[in-house]
């Protein structure tokens, strides 16, 4: 028994040391650079080292190495917070903001672009005022870029006295930085609600970046709309009051959504598709709150609006277009 406890003691400290130091060198990677980067990776590699010798002196003092050593690191990783301050991107420079009165929202810092390429645009910020009452539809909208499975997800509302306002869950990017996958685990982008007309929004995907758009009426009751909204209106006023960071997979912009579909189905069950996003029709579907007749192929095709939205003349109603009205 001892001689097993032994082995498990062993193949534990390797486990933890080897899997702890690739999270370690990964986040150091990231958030230093230049000569900061090569000190300290350096330093980490010394630690390490020193753990590893110093089980083979005596096994308890390899462990206290280690454990100083993991402690430095995450006190380190903890002095990394979310900020709202830095150098933003254009298309991300705003977030939402909401004011809430009754059954009154003012939405503001409503992001309306006139998108000149996929990377330059006319900027234009708005305000919007939205009654609850009058809240008649909610679209979920797919945008598709590379891989059919993964997509964007956003979701429009639609008012009987204002145009429909998109919200967007986005990657918070700086002036010039490029997202990547590896990166969204470890805090290097901050998230950011954005707010759009679709003639913004959706006319970039479309028409400037070339993406395959989907749009699916949702089939909610007005009070689930209600909530729907109001859980975006949330989360606006949240990130106002404190950034937050992205993650690739536990905040992104389907797993953000997910989450503010509670505030409606607290009953709402996980699923694969929330990763595999280009799947959510059926996962919809499945719930019961896909709109529309026929079958699920049929209602696919019929969702694609980027040939729509392509062939919009100059100055139609964007909105009545890609619905095909």
């Amino acid at each position: 028994m001892p001689r097993k406890r032994r082995i498990a003691g062993s193949i534990l400290f390797w486990l933890l040391l080897c899997s702890g130091a690739a999270w370690a060198a990964t986040a150091l990677w990231i958030h230093l650079e230049g000569t900061a980067r090569v000190v300290v990776l350096l330093t980490l590699a010394v630690a390490l080292i020193a753990a590893i010798f110093a089980r083979w002196r005596a096994r308890p003092l390899g462990w206290v190495v280690l454990a100083i050593t993991a402690l430095a690191v995450a006190g380190w990783y903890q002095t990394i917070v979310p900020r709202a301050d830095r150098d933003w991107a254009i298309d991300v420079q705003r977030g939402v903001k909401a004011e809430v009165s009754g059954d009154t929202v003012t939405l503001s810092d409503i992001r309306d672009f006139e998108w000149i390429t996929k990377d330059s645009a006319q900027e234009r910020w708005t305000s919007g005022t939205y009654d609850l009452q009058t809240l008649q539809s909610v679209d979920m909208l797919t945008s598709v870029w590379d891989n059919p499975d993964i997509a964007h997800v956003l979701v429009s509302f639609g008012f009987e006295d204002a145009e429909h306002v998109v919200f967007s869950v986005e990657i918070r990017r700086e002036a010039g930085e490029v997202f990547n996958e590896i990166g969204g685990f470890f805090h290097q982008f901050e998230l950011v609600l954005i707010a759009a007309t679709e003639r913004d929004i959706v006319k970039l995907r479309t028409n400037h970046r070339g993406e395959q758009v989907s749009l699916y009426a949702i089939d909610l009751t007005p009070e689930q709309r209600r909530k729907f909204f109001m859980a975006y209106v949330a989360l606006a006023q949240r990130l106002e009051e404190r950034p937050e960071f992205y993650n690739t997979l536990t905040a992104n912009c389907t797993t953000v959504v997910y989450q503010l579909a509670t505030a409606v189905n607290p009953d709402l069950p996980l699923d694969w598709r929330l990763v595999m996003s280009g799947r959510l029709p059926e996962f919809i579907e499945e719930l019961g709150l896909l709109a529309g007749n026929g079958s699920l192929a049929d209602r696919r095709t019929a969702a694609l609006i980027t040939p729509r939205a392509q062939a919009a003349a100059k100055g139609a109603n964007f909105s009545e277009v890609i619905r095909g009205k």
